[in-house]
């Protein structure tokens, strides 16, 4: 089947479907980063009544780790450490900023914060749009809060929180 005539649906942040042509995606991976301390989660805070992770697209030319650190940073202030991988997901989306597809491979990894300060200071002009400053939220809230995002966060969250800290980030990328 040609690319042109196969048909996905491509969902936009607020769960609207899209049916369009494969050969209108571009291809997006997206590194994540799951930061539990002290019984609470990092949590980008998004759209005024949700919440996701903080990462974003990796860049041509820069790696899993170097990308992860760099979105968490700029979405939180935040410096971290890069642990094991919590999860890998897949997700088909629109983007709000300007309408493109994107097929996007989704990993997300344990962080641990080794310095900064919760800031919106890094914020790129689109995310100054939709986001705003980082909150902690307990992890007996997070069943309660709204994710904007296509994946099962509160799972995620679940795995990160069993993994012992010592292994989580015995083996780093």
């Amino acid at each position: 089947m040609e690319k042109d005539s196969k048909k996905i649906i491509c969902k936009d942040v607020h769960g609207k479907e899209y049916e369009i042509a494969v050969g209108q995606l571009s291809f997006r991976p997206s590194v994540y980063g799951v930061i539990i301390q002290d019984g609470k989660a990092f949590l980008s805070k998004q759209w005024g009544d949700g919440y996701d992770f903080p990462g974003g697209g990796i860049e041509l030319g820069e790696t899993i780790e170097e990308a992860l650190k760099r979105e968490v940073k700029e979405e939180t202030g935040l410096e971290v450490k890069v642990g094991e991988i919590i999860a890998v997901e897949n997700s088909f989306l629109k983007f709000q900023s300007d309408g493109r597809y994107v097929q996007s491979i989704l990993m997300y990894y344990a962080c641990e914060v080794v310095g900064g300060e919760i800031s919106a200071e890094f914020f790129d002009a689109y995310e100054k749009e939709y986001a705003d400053k980082p909150e902690r939220i307990g992890l007996d809230e997070i069943e309660k809060i709204k994710f904007y995002n296509p994946v099962d966060s509160v799972k995620i969250i679940k795995i990160a929180k069993r993994m012992e800290c010592p292994r989580r980030f015995a083996n780093p990328l």
